[in-house]
């Protein structure tokens, strides 16, 4: 497996704005983190985007991972995140979803694997 730089999902071809974004674009990004979109993937990606239209793109990455482990809390929460996106869910399912990432989001203590 190729060795990932966090700090490359700053450089990534992510839409210009929260309502540029298309699931055809999604699927490109999934495509260069090497994930094939299932249903599972599009709830957590559709979740996420309600959740910024909602209550802002300024929420820290702790408060994202949190909604996000609320809303799959009956199949296994982080643990189940991370099996969907194993770079990190907050990482890896912001820059899909097309969303700017949280503060902190690339502190590498937190919401990221390496």
């Amino acid at each position: 497996m190729p060795e990932m730089n966090p700090m490359a999902v700053e450089n990534s071809n992510t839409p210009e704005g929260f309502e540029d974004w298309t699931e055809e674009q999604a699927i490109q990004l999934a495509a260069e983190e090497n994930i094939e979109l299932t249903d599972a993937h599009w709830e957590v990606i559709h979740f996420l985007r309600s959740h910024c239209e909602q209550n802002g793109a300024t929420c820290s990455a702790r408060l994202v991972l949190k909604a996000m482990t609320g809303q799959v809390k009956d199949r296994g929460g982080k643990k189940y995140l991370y099996s969907l996106f194993p770079r990190g869910p907050v990482v890896q399912a912001c820059k899909i979803a097309g969303i700017p990432l949280p503060p902190y989001s690339l502190d590498l203590s937190f919401g990221s694997v390496h």
